[in-house]
């Protein structure tokens, strides 16, 4: 093989180090939790050495950042670009909406940060601030948008948005944190198609005009 045909292979291997380095962040630290995760045992997951970590990410802090970042944002921006295209019923909107982020909750390790960041604010108040500022703040954004939408279309009847926002978003977190925790043990399984069903028929009744 030419030695042109060889390079582009390994641009590409020196691209996707920053994905694997993140993906290997994510699984330990949802095994281990922030506290006991070590930036070399991370290296190590993705089989390359600490320094090669460290020209990526220069401390622990910033690689969990980018973890967060690299999982989260772009199903905020997904869910972002669902309620500015959509011209339906704001009913039809919300059922989107919640489905879509446990979809993408599933196949992005979101379920494994909600679990990661009940556990560890306490200890670590300034990621908690982190991911309150660049990600609870913009999911409740959105949701206060749809319920809004609703309101003033005469869809949904006059509630307080910024009070619903949580109530609505609390069962979905707690669907989270139990396939996380208990759900792998076997304990009370749940049906998470049922479950998300069943809250969105009592937000659709719920709100109703």
């Amino acid at each position: 093989m030419s030695a042109s045909a060889k390079e582009p292979r390994w641009e590409r291997r020196k691209q996707d180090r920053p994905q694997e380095l993140l993906a290997a962040a994510l699984q330990l630290f949802v095994e281990r939790g922030y506290a006991a995760t070590r930036l070399e045992d991370v290296a190590a997951q993705a089989g390359v050495s600490k320094g090669t970590l460290y020209l990526y990410f220069d401390s622990k802090e910033s690689l969990f950042k980018s973890v967060v970042r690299a999982h989260m944002l772009p199903l905020l921006d997904e869910a972002e670009a669902r309620v500015d295209s959509h011209d339906g019923h704001t009913a039809d909107l919300l059922r989107e909406l919640i489905l879509g982020w446990w979809q993408g909750a599933s196949r992005s390790g979101l379920k494994g940060i909600a679990k990661l960041m009940l556990a560890e604010s306490g200890n670590f108040p300034e990621l908690a601030r982190f991911y309150h500022e660049e990600i609870t703040s913009r999911g409740d954004a959105t949701l206060v948008r749809v319920l809004e939408r609703g309101m003033a279309r005469g869809e949904f009847r006059p509630l307080d948005a910024h009070a619903l926002k949580k109530v609505i978003a609390a069962p979905i977190m707690m669907l989270m944190l139990w396939d996380q925790s208990l759900a792998p043990c076997a304990i009370a399984p749940i049906d998470s198609a049922a479950y998300l069903a069943s809250l969105i028929d009592l937000c659709v009744h719920g709100l109703k005009a």
